[in-house]
């Protein structure tokens, strides 16, 4: 194992002491803070596990990280393909040159290319739709902190426009790009585009670490703790090797989500990530608290839980590829629903997995958490949406709503235009599916929300229920996906908006299966997708229905409220819970009473 430490060239963006970087409330916590350790009760002895448990349980052949043979017994069988061969080949060793010359027929005839095409291209962040679009697949890309250019927006247009009816593409729920409808052909003229404009989708699915997570107003707001832009950067550089492609971090367990808070609002949703790092201050020094075994999935999902470690802004790297290593060497691999970080958490203790991560630090030491937590609990979660001034004098930033996330080629190609003609050419995905578009100057405003594309499409000033809508792919393009989710998001919001006055915001996510890609249990209404059956007994697309999830500083997951709701008998059920539940005050009723 390698040891290596990553150096700012500047000094790290929130410096102990520089007043901005500093919450406006006392920085002094309880001991209670979930990102701190207690301050006075001495860290619990690790828990007895066996000697023979934390034995690594891979080791590297020719220049990839491959399962013992002692270790092959009961594992699942996307590690038996993993095995027959390593998918990070096809991109280090160029097999996906050969691949992609191959006809569907040819490919379709031999086990190992059709798990090429099926599984290992995944490794590319190619996922074939075999179920819906045969012969077709949803490319998805890495971008750290969600930003990306006009450039690299007029290059998707252009890839995703020759598709046609096939091609659109999405903003996700991990402030990313995925875009669909791409042919096997034409991957390898992709990827050097791709790569011609800063972009790669390498590493980018199944079990590698995703896209990292940052504040998505880093850099430009007045009241940042820290600008997350060099540590997600940094991030994406180590897990792609620059774009060339690391297989150290390439073969684990499951995937891996990260990301690093730079906001009191906590827009990085840092509880249900693998690793968060959760600024905080100690002996002078600025660095982070670490959680770490978030996650949903199907059978499960969990919290994140304090590590008990604090790193210093240097040690952000380090530090994440201690995490991941240890999850590498030790994770379980066997059935894919116990597989992800926190199930080897809980098997050794908190206690033995800190452990773990210790001794691949560099110097074997990993100091425990801090108590000058720097985000304020109490802190009241600001809208980005619409028009809000920059910490740069006389520049304002402007989010605008992407209904559902669903972008066509000539709105990104608008987008990059707008972007350029307002702004410097930046554009910002959020985890809830939106677009905030930076550094536009204060002249320009009036002009810029008279764009056609924002007064018709993608408004500054959505509808308080919409703003928040969060969907998932759905079974449109989704083979897991259950129920379509993106049309019928739009049009059951419509329609409760149409019986209600709201007045706050209520998040609703939507997600087509129970893997839960539209994280429903952190909404407050969540919608997963289930076949029910309706008043006659028939089959029918339904919904299992989510209540009470919360983001922030006092998250917690949402509990099943309500299972098996047929879609078609949703509008009512919806309008009674935001009645019951939220404050919302029935259109008539509130017209009778005026």
């Amino acid at each position: 194992m390698s040891s290596f430490s990553v150096r700012f060239l500047t000094p790290p963006p929130c410096s102990p002491s520089s007043l901005s970087c500093r919450p406006k409330t006392p920085t002094c916590l309880s001991a209670t803070t979930p990102t701190a350790a207690p301050a006075t009760s001495p860290p619990p002895p690790p828990s007895e596990v066996d000697a023979s448990r934390l034995e690594p349980r891979v080791e590297q052949r020719d220049g990839y990280w491959v399962l013992k043979e002692e270790y092959r017994g009961g594992i699942n069988p996307q590690e038996k393909v993993k095995l027959e061969s390593d998918p990070m080949k096809l991109f280090m060793e160029n097999g996906i040159e050969q691949l992609s010359k191959m006809s569907l027929e040819e490919i379709e005839r031999s086990k190992l290319t059709k798990d090429d095409i099926d599984v290992r291209l995944k490794w590319l962040g190619l996922f074939h739709r075999r179920k819906h679009q045969y012969g077709r697949f949803m490319m998805r890309l890495k971008l750290p902190n969600g930003i990306t250019t006009s450039a690299q927006t007029r290059y998707l247009a252009s890839v995703i426009k020759k598709y046609g009816k096939d091609g659109c593409a999405d903003v996700t729920t991990r402030q990313n790009w995925q875009i669909r409808g791409v042919v096997l052909s034409d991957v390898p003229e992709i990827l050097k585009g791709l790569a011609e404009v800063g972009l790669t989708s390498l590493q980018s699915g199944m079990d590698n670490v995703r896209n990292p997570v940052g504040n998505p107003l880093a850099g430009i707001d007045p009241r940042e703790i820290a600008d997350t832009r060099p540590y997600t950067n940094l991030l994406s550089q180590f897990i792609t090797n620059n774009f060339l492609g690391n297989p150290a971090v390439s073969n684990l367990p499951r995937k891996w989500n990260v990301c690093v808070v730079g906001s009191h609002e906590l827009y990085e949703h840092p509880h249900i990530n693998d690793l968060a790092y959760m600024p905080a201050n100690k002996d002078g020094r600025f660095g982070f608290n670490l959680l770490v075994g978030g996650f949903f999935s199907a059978k499960r999902c969990a919290e994140a839980v304090p590590l008990d470690a604090w790193v210093s802004a240097d040690d952000v790297i380090p530090l994440c590829k201690a995490v991941l290593e240890a999850f590498r060497d030790l994770g379980f691999r066997g059935n894919r629903q116990k597989t992800r970080m926190m199930w080897l958490i809980d098997e050794l203790g908190i206690e033995v997995f800190r452990a773990e991560v210790e001794k691949r630090m560099p110097e074997k030491k990993l100091e425990r958490a801090s108590q000058e937590d720097l985000i304020d609990k109490q802190w009241e979660r600001r809208d980005y949406l619409g028009v809000h001034p920059q910490k740069q004098e006389d520049l304002s930033y402007v989010g605008i709503h992407i209904p559902v996330g669903r972008i066509q080629a000539d709105e990104l190609n608008e987008l990059a235009r707008i972007a350029d003609e307002y702004g410097t050419g930046e554009l910002r995905l959020t985890v809830e599916q939106n677009i905030i578009i930076p550094n536009i100057q204060n002249s320009k405003l009036e002009t810029l929300l008279k764009e056609p594309l924002l007064k018709e499409r993608f408004s500054p000033e959505p509808s308080i229920l919409m703003k928040t809508l969060v969907a998932c792919t759905g079974n449109q393009f989704c083979g897991q996906a259950i129920i379509e989710t993106k049309a019928r998001a739009l049009k059951v919001t419509d329609e409760v908006e149409r019986h209600l006055s709201v007045s706050r915001p209520v998040r609703m996510h939507w997600t087509g299966c129970p893997n839960t890609c539209g994280q429903v249990q952190v909404a407050d209404i969540g919608f997963m997708g289930c076949m029910t059956r309706d008043e006659n007994g028939k089959a029918v697309e339904g919904v299992d229905i989510y209540l009470g999830g919360k983001i922030g500083s006092d998250s917690h997951l949402g509990e099943v409220y309500k299972k098996g709701v047929p879609c078609k008998d949703l509008v009512p059920i919806v309008v009674d819970i935001m009645v019951n539940k939220f404050g919302a005050v029935l259109r008539n009723r509130e017209e009778g009473d005026e």
